[in-house]
């Protein structure tokens, strides 16, 4: 199929993160969250230009060498750089019109953001003190004129870039670099304020404001200064030497990322003209690169923890424990009589760490073998492990290495489980292992009983708070055997797939989940043309691989009712007058991040029901181990299936997927207002109606 009938990866994405800004735009979202979406804006933005920004200019210099070679290339890597530049800047336009927006409904809850120019006495000497007592001994101030190349510039910092004159010679013009010491002393420094307000000053304000006293052995009489950050190729480059570890490979390429090349560059408008051509000269950059001119106040994503001082409540409450766990039984002594559903953040993500803890203690209990790809920073689920690892149980914990940021934590983590006898593995060569798996061995008798779950998120506490997912907690025999295939081939993967090859229950990328997809999508195609129901609802983060995107075509063609529910990226153009049956698409932004992915098939009414780790995107099914779990339980089949169905009617939160991407909200056309993440936390409680709120979690 054409390569017109996609939309572009990355222009989809872009599409993603304007309805990230919209949240932000919109005034029935508290004021706090509005902030905050602008911060997770702001974040989005950063990774967007370090990993694909970061791609496509690689694919240039690759493109290149191609034409040299007469060599063909399907899409032009520049047009879609031009593409996203012109998005970007008109994002960032929208992007600081909601600002001063929210700048403007701050003042009407009595809070301010002072800057170093509007300080009375009191602020003033509150700053002096602040910053020699706390910020200080964290700046390191250049004057970079003198030096003979630039220093190198710390991605997620922003800068100070000064200009510093005297009055005697206006010629007489020094430039000067200070890193905001943000990762030190954060960013925002409440103010002493009059009664019934709150004054906020930015952290680099407070340095602004300090500039005469840390240059003061210079002698200049005027200072101008402008914040400005880099961002840099996220790339990690490992080399094929032999004799070098993998652990080896993965530090030297964190140290080679920090001299990544820069892929964009954000200063604010106002900065001296003469500073703006030294930095973009020095840093090499040329009128191909993206230079994004901005506000005066940069990284955004600090935004994400704005002090918590804004009255308006959120509509998000607490999670609460699942019903089949509240009873005095242990987590482990349910799971061994019948499936549990976890929907989090809904139902509290203790479950999984009371399931470990009691693995732990429990003196049958043989081993644990789990899968780890995100951490949280003081992880309960490390904890729980290295109790059992200290209680004598075997430990294997698979550790992704290749964790795209999480890499420098996760080396961390590797050295805390080792030191405490727990066997990490570290992956395969070329592939991320991001199924989230964990396998309990433990001894009744003269049998060996096994239990575990497979979910569609991170073992992370702190996400799971704000990250929709799902978890099945199952004793199940067939996926027991499976789990332990996928484990076997993990422990000694260099002797091949023939583990993965014989799972039988579970689909498992690389191995089996594309070709058990598409017979899938067969069986309804078939269903269709024969005059039968057929029936496909997807919900994924992205869909954006070309293969799986025709075969929805080819259902749609043939008459097979396709409903999705795409968060991000979603590259399949579904207006089509070829098509028998419409397909519909939303993509549901608010206060949780959906990051479930959910596969049904009407399969003749004998449903197929799957949750699953994986997107539909070639490097999940192709170059990632992933598990899709079958739900064949008919009363959790029936409540995942209510769960999708009360999203696909969200007319509050879902946006329509057309080919333009344009984000128009589904309407409501007068009927009831759903919005689906309320929606179902009324579902689900009401299903466990004496349940307390959980806010350990």
């Amino acid at each position: 199929m054409a390569k017109r009938q996609f939309i572009q990866r990355d222009i989809s994405w872009l599409s993603f993160n304007a309805r990230v800004l919209q949240e932000a735009n919109d005034p029935s979202v508290p004021l706090s969250a509005r902030i905050r979406f602008l911060g997770i804006f702001s974040n989005n933005s950063d990774e967007f230009f370090r990993v694909r920004v970061a791609t496509l200019k690689r694919m240039i210099e690759f493109s290149e060498k191609r034409r040299k070679l007469n060599m063909h290339l399907e899409i032009d890597p520049q047009t879609i750089l031009d593409d996203i530049q012109t998005i970007v800047l008109k994002q960032q336009n929208e992007f600081n019109r909601i600002w001063e927006s929210i700048l403007k409904e701050l003042k009407k809850e009595k809070i301010f953001l002072v800057d170093e120019k509007h300080l009375n006495r009191d602020q003033q000497n509150f700053v002096r003190k602040y910053f020699d007592e706390e910020v200080r001994t964290n700046i390191i101030p250049l004057m970079i004129e003198s030096l003979p190349q630039l220093p190198y510039l710390r991605e997620k910092s922003i800068y100070l870039g000064i200009v510093m004159s005297k009055d005697s010679s206006a010629y007489k013009q020094k430039y000067a670099l200070i890193e905001v010491p943000a990762r030190s002393n954060g960013r925002f420094v409440i103010l002493p304020s009059k009664a019934g307000e709150t004054q906020i000053i930015l952290l680099e304000d407070i340095v602004r404001y300090n500039l005469p006293h840390i240059f003061s052995y210079f002698g200049f009489d005027h200072f101008e200064s402008h914040i400005f950050k880099v961002t840099k190729d996220a790339e990690i480059d490992l080399d094929n030497d032999v004799s070098t570890s993998f652990v080896e490979k993965i530090e030297k390429g964190l140290k080679n990322r920090r001299k990544g090349k820069p892929v964009r560059f954000v200063y604010d408008k106002e900065m001296d003209a003469g500073l703006l051509e030294y930095l973009i000269r020095r840093l090499n950059l040329n009128r191909k690169s993206n230079i994004i001119p901005g506000g005066r106040i940069h990284n955004f994503r600090h935004f994400m923890d704005f002090p918590n001082i804004i009255k308006q409540t959120s509509t998000r409450r607490a999670s609460f424990t699942h019903p089949e766990l509240k009873s005095t039984m242990r987590v482990t002594d349910v799971i061994l009589k019948k499936d549990v559903l976890l929907n989090f953040p809904y139902h509290s993500f203790n479950a999984l760490i009371d399931l470990l803890r009691e693995a732990a203690m429990d003196p049958d209990v043989n081993s644990i073998k789990i899968t780890a790809y995100r951490l949280a920073s003081h992880s309960k689920i490390i904890n729980a492990l290295i109790n059992a690892a200290r209680n004598g149980k075997e430990v294997v914990v698979m550790l992704e290495l290749k964790a795209r940021f999480d890499e420098e934590a996760n080396l961390e983590w590797k050295k805390v489980l080792e030191e405490e006898g727990i066997k990490v593995l570290l992956g395969v060569p070329k592939m991320k292992i991001h199924a989230k798996l964990c396998i309990i061995k433990k001894r009744k008798g003269n049998t060996t009983v096994q239990y575990g779950f497979v979910s569609t998120g991170n073992l992370n506490e702190s996400t799971s708070k704000v990250y929709s997912d799902h978890c099945l907690l199952t004793s199940n025999r067939n996926v027991m055997a499976d789990i332990n295939r996928i484990f076997r081939y993990l422990e000694n993967w260099k002797a091949g797939t023939l583990p993965l090859q014989a799972c039988k229950t579970l689909m498992v990328c690389p191995n089996n989940m594309r070709r058990e997809i598409v017979a899938l999508i067969n069986r309804e195609i078939k269903f269709a043309k024969s005059g039968k129901p057929a029936q496909i609802i997807l919900k994924v983060n992205s869909l954006s691989d070309d293969l799986l995107i025709s075969k929805l075509y080819e259902a749609a063609m043939a008459g097979v009712d396709i409903n999705m529910v795409v968060r991000g990226i979603f590259c399949a153009k579904i207006e089509n007058k070829k098509f028998k049956k419409q397909p519909t698409a939303v993509s549901i932004v608010d206060e949780y991040l959906e990051h479930a992915r959910v596969m049904i098939f009407h399969n003749g009414g004998k449903e197929k029901v799957f949750i699953s780790s994986a997107d539909w995107m070639v490097r999940n099914l192709d170059h990632r181990v992933e598990a899709a779990i079958p739900i064949t339980d008919p009363t959790l089949q029936k409540e995942l299936k209510d769960i999708i169905h009360i999203q696909l009617r969200d007319n509050v939160k879902a946006r329509n997927l057309n080919n333009e991407l344009s984000n128009i909200y589904v309407p409501s056309d007068g009927k009831k207002r759903i919005r689906s993440q309320i929606e179902t936390y009324n579902y689900l409680i009401k299903k466990n109606p004496t349940s307390s709120e959980d806010r350990s979690n």
